[in-house]
């Protein structure tokens, strides 16, 4: 079966497109949907959104590629992303991460196999000041420690799931 959005997405789809003065410019709104609609952005996603708005694949490919908020492999219920730039790295990120890891049981760009966390390290979440900084679910961890990292990663195995599919990285369209 071809992917596709379901009716409500796709009468989202045509609202965002309609806002922009050409396609190209609706890329990135778009591919927010669909990371949204589809979990992650697989290939078959990517090509589906170039096909929708008449661009080429590769313009596709090279953005949802750059931005780390895009997902483009399954996550977790919980996906934990470490900032490991140059201020959080001298700040300790390269060590949180380890504990993560280890905490975890599972290296950057893994799933647990309960499907309860993923674990991703990003380039820059743009929170220097208060490095080391953790992401989950779009929701910033500022001053993070190995002992914060715990007590945050106990709270989240006993939270309630996240909002489901649409509340994924980027909030609203």
């Amino acid at each position: 079966m071809a992917l596709a959005f379901t009716p409500e997405v796709d009468r989202e789809f045509d609202r965002i497109v309609r806002r922009y003065p050409n396609r190209r410019a609706a890329l990135i709104p778009t591919l927010i949907l669909a990371d949204r609609e589809f979990g992650y952005l697989s290939r078959e996603a990517m090509d589906y959104v170039a096909k929708r708005l008449e661009l080429p694949a590769a313009w596709v490919l090279s953005t949802a590629t750059f931005y780390t908020m895009l997902r483009k492999r399954p996550t977790g219920k919980h996906h934990v992303q470490v900032c490991v730039n140059v201020a959080c790295y001298l700040k300790g990120a390269d060590q949180l991460g380890d504990h993560l890891k280890k905490r975890l049981g599972i290296g950057f760009g893994e799933v647990t196999p309960d499907g309860l966390f993923s674990l991703e390290g990003v380039q820059c979440l743009a929170a220097c000041g208060t490095a080391p900084v953790l992401q989950v679910n779009g929701a910033y961890h500022e001053d993070m420690t190995p002992e914060k990292a715990d007590a945050l990663i106990q709270s989240l195995r006993t939270a309630p799931a996240p909002g489901g599919a649409t509340s994924g990285p980027g909030g609203a369209v």
